[in-house]
């Protein structure tokens, strides 16, 4: 999914770690089109959990015609997203010619590297139902110029915990590890906790870690939990222990090793300089770099003006 609410600036976005904690960070609400988009990264009070660096989260919406999901080709660079869906379909189309579908359960994860054009809508045969997130993960800095790629993932591991389960879309859970490909120590997992349970997984201690429930009831250290609100959890734990209210939980477990270089984000662009960034808009204004998305029927998203003011590096 494209971010199709930028700055006219690059945003600096740096590591800062914490003990063990429980920041909560409620979502920035967006309508785009009838398709409510709650922000979560990056915030002000929070820019990266490990190299996540950005979530949307959208839905729940029933429609009887229509496609609300349909974002135009556009550009990305220095990232990977990652599509995951609790309802509906949404199918992704790319520069590089290939296709994928996320439907509940399957992984579409996209490497840009140095550059790759995608767009994402619902197909025309649907279920009449979207509900789902969008994140990126910054690339660290020997890998962020590779070779673009796009694969999904059908088969990923179930960890079974106590009071529930958890899918393992990217990285390693306990002993459940994810065939995605990754570049960081990383860990993203969709959480179920059983009604009236104790839900308790295993955590690294060596990540900082973030919560978000998607839909039910649960509790942290006996404060109560809200669905769509991020949870930064901070550093050291070696588990997390949720109680279960009487709906079944659905949460998204972030994490990751505390990112040790500051990007810069503008657009759908993470980069490290300003430079980077004019060149790659550039780039995209001029049909140079990141090829088309023929699959698409329609025109591509131009981009936004972007003032290249000087960035404080610390």
């Amino acid at each position: 999914m494209s971010n199709l609410a930028p700055t006219t600036t690059a945003e600096p976005c740096a590591a800062d770690p914490a003990r063990p904690t429980l920041q909560a960070l409620p979502g920035r609400l967006t309508d785009l089109g009838g398709l409510a988009i709650r922000r979560l990264l990056p915030r002000s009070q929070r820019r990266l959990v490990g190299p996540w660096c950005f979530l949307d989260s959208y839905g729940p919406l029933t429609f009887s015609s229509g496609k609300p999901m349909d974002v135009a080709p556009h550009p990305h660079i220095g990232l990977q997203t990652v599509s995951w869906l609790l309802e509906g379909e949404v199918i992704h189309h790319d520069s590089l010619g290939l296709e994928g579908t996320a439907t509940p359960g399957v992984l579409n994860l996209m490497t840009a590297g140095r550059g790759i054009a995608h767009a994402e809508e619902t197909p025309a045969a649907n279920v009449g139902r979207l509900r789902g997130v969008q994140l990126w993960v910054a690339l660290p800095e020997a890998s962020r110029a590779v070779a673009p790629a796009f694969a999904s993932h059908d088969a990923l591991p179930a960890l079974e915990l106590d009071g529930g389960a958890a899918t393992v879309m990217v990285g390693q859970l306990g002993t459940a590890r994810s065939p995605a490909q990754t570049f960081s120590p990383i860990v993203g997992a969709e959480l179920r906790g059983t009604p009236g349970a104790r839900l308790s997984l295993p955590l690294e201690q060596d990540f900082e870690h973030a919560l978000v429930p998607l839909s039910g009831e649960c509790t942290l250290d006996g404060e109560p939990l809200a669905v769509d609100t991020l949870y930064y959890l901070g550093c050291e734990r070696r588990e997390l222990v949720l109680a279960v209210g009487a709906q079944p939980l659905r949460a998204l477990l972030l994490g990751g090793a505390p990112f040790g270089e500051t990007i810069l984000m503008w657009w759908n662009f993470v980069a490290r300089t300003t430079e980077e960034i004019v060149a790659a808009r550039e780039d995209w204004q001029e049909g140079r770099r990141f090829g088309e998305v023929r699959a698409y029927a329609g025109d591509r998203l131009p981009a936004p003006a972007f003032l290249a003011r000087p960035v404080p590096r610390g």
